[in-house]
């Protein structure tokens, strides 16, 4: 009677269980560093849209002014004609050009407290007031 004799099992290559887990803690915290530099580029690349927004509706503001005689009682006249409004030759502006890049509406005052109007970017918070990203913009500084 012949005896066989097992050897050992070799270890196969590969990865153990603990280590996939640290490979993939890894790659989230690497992640996470990653969006929030990127979030913060977004944020800052909005914010300068929304001063070449608020230049660009203010000259079409002005436009508005040369052709009817006064600035719009508000930003909707620049899209849809108000009744009975002798020299509008619009539309001056599309919907979404009152919308800033943050999907806020631009505040606006006919008459202006600077100026013939005052047109107010109020930056990501959407709200008067504010720092960073939040401040506010007028078509006066």
């Amino acid at each position: 009677m012949r005896h066989t004799r097992f050897k050992p099992a070799r270890r196969q290559g590969g990865f153990t269980l603990l280590e996939m887990l640290a490979v993939i803690v890894l790659l989230g915290i690497v992640a996470t560093i990653v969006v929030r530099q990127v979030g913060g580029n977004v944020d800052k690349g909005k914010y300068g849209a929304g001063k070449a927004q608020l230049a660009s509706l203010s000259m079409k503001i002005e436009s508005y002014g040369l052709d009817v005689g006064s600035p719009p009682k508000t930003l909707q006249q620049l899209v849809d004609k108000p009744g009975n409004t002798a020299g509008w030759a619009g539309p001056y502006a599309k919907p979404s050009d009152l919308k800033d890049p943050f999907g806020h509406a631009f505040g606006y005052r006919f008459p202006g407290e600077h100026g013939a109007f005052d047109l107010i970017f109020y930056g990501q918070d959407g709200q008067p007031g504010g720092e960073g990203y939040s401040a506010d913009l007028g078509n006066w500084e």
